[in-house]
């Protein structure tokens, strides 16, 4: 089974982009592990607002598939990108993750994120936490409907202050197994 990872730049107050919808925040000025993490990435799965966003470059992405969450996207000539409908949502996600293939970059929206969160499909989180505080914007995490537990993989830290973090989703979530101080 394919993993699907969702791998996304976040503020130290937890926003994934700006009041206005900005990203100028996110820092590139380096590599900040991408060239690694596409050595085993060939898909992305993208919200449809956020694959308008990137629509035009798109072709940046070395992954043989992009699938498109919309109900509304159409594909322009010569386009090869795959749109996924929400009627045939859980389907068609059990039998791409279940294909032959290399882990699948949950790209986002924020829409997205949450209904991939909540149907328990996402197997990692790799969020490169950037040193800036924005104040507002829109939340990485919004309507989750339970606690997802978490297992702390590894993170890396880079000179520039921005912070790499990688867990695994438990399955489940059991509170007996965690022991807080109090």
């Amino acid at each position: 089974m394919r993993k699907v990872i969702l791998n996304l730049a976040v503020s130290l107050d937890g926003f994934i982009e700006g009041p206005n919808g900005e990203y100028d925040w996110c820092l590139a000025d380096q590599d900040y592990g991408m060239e690694e993490f596409f050595s085993h990435t060939d898909a992305i799965f993208i919200g449809g607002k956020s694959f308008d966003m990137i629509r035009g470059d798109a072709g940046m992405f070395p992954v043989k598939d992009i699938y498109v969450f919309s109900d509304t996207i159409a594909l322009e000539p010569g386009e090869t990108f795959q749109v996924i409908a929400s009627a045939n949502f859980r389907t068609t996600v059990d039998e791409i993750i279940n294909t032959d293939g290399g882990d699948i970059w949950l790209f986002g929206g924020a829409e997205l994120v949450s209904t991939f969160m909540n149907k328990r499909l996402v197997s990692e989180i790799l969020l490169s936490i950037h040193p800036v505080i924005l104040g507002g914007g829109k939340p990485l995490f919004k309507d989750i409907d339970s606690r997802v537990g978490l297992t702390f993989i590894e993170q890396k830290t880079y000179d520039t202050g921005l912070l790499q973090v990688r867990y695994e989703l438990m399955p489940w979530f059991d509170p007996e197994k965690l022991q807080f101080l109090g």
